[in-house]
């Protein structure tokens, strides 16, 4: 009678062992999953902070700017809706100060390294003069919120001068970007870090 006990006994303890030890792999969050996914995720390399331009020139204007964050990098697109990929020129490089075409005004913008971007594309009706992007120079860009990102600080409207329009993009450090032309938008994309590791 006591062996049988200890025998059931036994068998009881095993079951809620094996037991306890299946349900952390049955009740796994969601949360945990997308943790583990996004872990997973090999970011791009090699895009270097060198600077990178595109030749050519849109007379459509510039509409709207805005950003999105990423896995592996904080992006800013810039709208100019009816351009064609290859009419839209650009200039991406790092400065260590934001001077406004045409008068020469120092911008401040924030951040620990600085991104000038330049749209070959006014931000203005060319037939009219009338603004078509609601942006003020030395401001913010407009409905564009950044708190929070990971690598973007500050945004500021440098303004539209002869055709080109200008932005500075204040981020974390000196890091790696791309840029690419698609029918439309100007992408510029600013990685998290140096490295594949997110």
């Amino acid at each position: 009678m006591v062996r049988t006990r200890t025998i059931w006994a036994t068998a009881a303890v095993m079951t809620a062992a094996l037991g306890a030890a299946a349900i952390p792999a049955q009740a796994a969050s969601p949360t945990a999953a997308v943790a583990a996914a996004r872990a997973a995720v090999a970011c791009p390399t090699g895009w270097g902070s060198l600077d990178k331009a595109y030749t050519a020139g849109a007379t459509t204007p510039v509409r709207d700017a805005r950003t999105g964050q990423h896995d592996c990098y904080d992006r800013l697109v810039i709208d100019v809706p009816g351009a064609a990929a290859g009419e839209l020129g650009y200039s991406v490089r790092y400065v260590d100060r934001l001077y406004q075409d045409g008068s020469g005004r120092y911008i401040p913008v924030g951040g620990g390294a600085i991104l000038e971007v330049r749209v070959s594309a006014p931000a203005y009706d060319p037939d009219t003069g009338a603004p078509t992007y609601p942006a003020r120079a030395a401001q913010p860009l407009p409905g564009v919120n950044i708190t929070g990102y990971r690598t973007f600080r500050d945004t500021r409207y440098a303004g539209s001068f002869e055709g080109e329009t200008q932005i500075g993009l204040g981020v974390r450090a000196r890091l790696p970007f791309r840029v690419q032309r698609l029918d439309g938008h100007l992408v510029v994309d600013v990685a998290h870090g140096w490295t594949a590791a997110r």
